[in-house]
């Protein structure tokens, strides 16, 4: 229960546990990697689809991270699982200018809950239309539009993660919730 001992209330590693992954010991990071795991899985999806490579793309993170976690400033800005997912939407972007914009975004399975055939099937159409109008999204604003409602980063945080100014992040931001909207126009309830 290495995993459990080091996490704090809001989700980040206690600063012990911390210290020694950034000395090396083996438990502390396979801590590391276990804590943050389902996190950087769930971004890689979200910004480039469920693809065979978002499982390469997570190892990846998690080597580059482990390489200069012994240089993580804890006492900095950044949290730790910020750091961290930014590694995984740089490489994630990366990816995205390689490949084509035909591409297909997952998003994540829903917890099971008592709902009807019908309820269930319109849950599905409205997933795939989210999943689509996301898709069709250029990728600098899919990945803001990821990174803030998916992750909770703060507009700082994405700019950070992204290497922009805010106001670039806001822009992008907007751009994509206007596009979402129209493209999502037709599942919306009556106006009050």
């Amino acid at each position: 229960m290495l995993a459990m001992a080091g996490a704090c209330a809001d989700g980040e590693l206690a600063a012990e546990l911390l210290a020694r992954c950034q000395a090396g010991e083996p438990a502390a990071l396979r801590a590391f990697v276990e804590h943050h795991q389902r996190a950087v899985f769930a971004l890689l999806s979200r910004i480039i689809g469920a693809r065979p490579e978002v499982e390469d793309l997570a190892q990846e993170t998690f080597l580059r991270a482990l390489r200069a976690l012994p240089a993580f400033d804890a006492s900095g800005t950044a949290r730790l699982s910020t750091w961290l997912l930014t590694i995984a939407t740089r490489l994630a972007l990366d990816v995205c200018r390689k490949r084509s914009r035909e591409q297909r975004w997952a998003l994540p399975e829903e917890p099971a809950g008592p709902a009807s055939p019908e309820h269930d099937a319109q849950r599905s159409q409205l997933r795939s239309a989210i999943a689509a109008a996301v898709a069709e999204l250029p990728a600098d604003q899919r990945v803001a539009f990821v990174l803030a409602e998916f992750h909770g980063f703060a507009v700082q945080d994405i700019a950070a993660a992204l290497e922009t100014h805010e106001s670039t992040v806001k822009t992008r931001l907007f751009r994509a919730r206007a596009r979402l909207s129209r493209a999502l126009a037709q599942y919306r309830g009556p106006s009050p």
